[in-house]
């Protein structure tokens, strides 16, 4: 009766370190998209390019960096274009 005992002890430590594990690992992925990310590469589009690009691309871009992908194509757009594009000073 022991042996049964101790398996169901260490069976609930098993799983109560299971779901801390899986708790800290959704706080992570939480954690890592909610800040700007700067790949590799700065984008290199132009305004005409952010002015025809298709929403999926839009969307795949802003979540490159980080960025938040809400409202619609038109707002999109104009965060890109706010984010990336230098002043034409």
């Amino acid at each position: 009766m022991g042996s049964i005992s101790q398996t169901v002890v260490i069976t609930s430590k098993v799983n109560a370190m299971a779901d801390v594990h899986g708790k800290q690992q959704q706080q992570q992925q939480r954690d890592e998209s909610s800040y700007f990310r700067m790949p590799l590469h700065y984008p290199r589009y132009t305004r005409a390019d952010y002015e025809s690009m298709p929403e999926w691309k839009l969307n795949c871009l802003l979540r490159e960096y980080g960025l938040p992908v809400a409202g619609d194509v038109d707002d999109k757009r104009k965060f890109a274009m706010g984010a990336f594009l230098w002043s034409d000073h």
